[in-house]
């Protein structure tokens, strides 16, 4: 990885979004060779590009439907890049590099580093290898506990890797699967299935370093006989906020989706009272980034719909397989404001201050994701014939990594199946990412200051 930033091609921040690019051309390639197709057939390059950005950007959001149109070979393509997207594109290399015994340069480190989206190169080669292994371990959990359910129903061989399937794109939060066109509808009554669906989402979606610090502190607190809150108390302030915001944001939504949609036939209305608590809360974790539903998205209500957007634009926590601007990102942005018109110059989050360039970097992101989902969904309104709240629905599903869709997916046309492709690519690598990327192909120029101006604001 080293030797492009030696011959000054790429820099560490540059390297990111070109590594995803190359994966996704790559990735299309192959799904468009005969073998990928379950007829044989040449898949044309705009779907086989479209799918290939929905499995590496771990979306979901899909053009032909994963377990019909597609062959063996090509479900071993996707489900292979929505692993590589899931963990990152510098991380899996970066993996090749350590089962070579290849030796990590400081620009390596610094690469994975910022891939990662850690503030230290100090210990990240042992991260990499502690997200690789618990990755291996919780996916191949998923499929064993997936497999009591699949396997009846589909046989030992096909059971097993429908479960395997699953489980990685669960995981990943992909919300792709190879069990027909309605995702999870089979299952809304199988509250085992969706269980095990939510907890991988939630796992994938809350973070490494918040599960691994929580996971710390328990040992630790176990060993030395701690109670339960003192064992949360020395939770780092990271971990606090980020397991609060996404408790509060499952439940929230939650609350929501049953409240409103409880009389509606179109999603949770005609199920059991059971059936429809454990829906609401399924709908609410999947808004978050993963895309599997229970029920078509087409049906919910207006006020379910701007609900959605919110969850689905917040998304996950940071350095995890979750999408979206992420929990601790929007919070910050908010408490930038909070704390502006309470004229407060140190603004605090369990006892610790926040600096002052860390709200303004959260705000800056929040910013720079909605300006490019309002202009995305204006394109998408210009060159396909849906309403603003399909348009928005698609285009925030597709930026945050969420892979939901109010059918309108499949009957893009292909300047809109192209429109939303940037969408899921530009959500994957996150708009200030590529704004990054893009400043940083010009040649640095001194800093001029000019004279100070007076401007009116409000």
């Amino acid at each position: 990885m080293d030797r492009f930033m030696k011959k000054r091609f790429f820099s560490s921040v540059q390297m990111i979004p070109v590594s995803f690019l190359a994966a996704i051309l790559l990735g299309a390639l192959f799904l468009m060779l005969p073998a990928s197709s379950a007829d044989g057939s040449r898949t044309p390059f705009v779907d086989a590009l479209f799918t290939a950005t929905t499995s590496i950007c771990v979306t979901g959001l899909t053009v032909v439907d994963t377990g019909n149109y597609w062959s063996l070979f090509g479900h071993i393509v996707i489900v292979i890049l929505i692993q590589m997207g899931g963990l990152g594109i510098i991380a899996v290399l970066s993996v090749f590099m350590i089962a070579a015994q290849k030796k990590f340069t400081l620009g390596d480190r610094i690469m994975l580093k910022d891939s990662l989206n850690l503030d230290t190169t100090s210990g990240v080669i042992r991260f990499l290898i502690r997200i690789l292994k618990a990755t291996l371990i919780i996916e191949l959990l998923g499929a064993v506990l997936y497999s009591v359910k699949f396997i009846p129903r589909y046989g030992i061989l096909r059971g097993s890797w429908v479960a395997l399937f699953n489980s990685v794109s669960a995981f990943c939060n992909a919300g792709m699967d190879i069990m027909g066109e309605n995702s999870l509808e089979a299952y809304q009554d199988s509250t085992f299935v969706l269980t095990v669906t939510m907890m991988l989402i939630i796992i994938g979606g809350g973070g490494f370093v918040v599960w691994f610090d929580t996971a710390e502190k328990i040992k630790e607190g176990l060993k030395k006989h701690f109670s339960p809150g003192q064992i949360v108390s020395r939770f780092s302030e990271h971990t606090k906020l980020a397991l609060s915001l996404t408790a509060f944001l499952i439940l929230f939504g939650a609350a929501e989706i049953l409240l409103v949609e409880y009389h509606n036939p179109d999603t949770i209305g005609s199920m059991s009272p059971g059936a429809k608590i454990v829906n609401s809360l399924f709908e609410s974790v999947t808004y978050r980034t993963a895309g599997f539903c229970t029920f078509s998205q087409a049906g919910l209500t207006d006020i379910s719909c701007v609900f959605a957007y919110l969850i689905m634009f917040i998304g996950g926590s940071p350095i995890g397989t979750a999408g979206g601007v992420k929990t601790t990102t929007f919070y910050l942005a908010v408490l930038n404001v909070i704390s502006y018109l309470r004229g407060e110059e140190n603004a605090g989050v369990f006892h610790r201050s926040v600096s002052a360039e860390q709200m303004r970097k959260a705000t800056v992101i929040v910013s720079i994701s909605m300006v490019t989902a309002l202009c995305l969904t204006l394109l998408l309104m210009a060159s396909n014939p849906v309403s603003v709240q399909d348009a928005l629905f698609e285009i925030v599903s597709a930026s945050a990594t969420v892979g939901l869709t109010r059918d309108v997916t499949p009957n893009l046309n292909t300047a809109g199946k192209l429109i939303v492709t940037a969408a899921m690519y530009l959500g994957r690598i996150a708009p200030i990412s590529m704004a990054l990327f893009l400043a940083g192909i010009n040649n640095k120029k001194k800093e001029i200051r000019n004279p100070e101006g007076r401007f009116f604001i409000g």
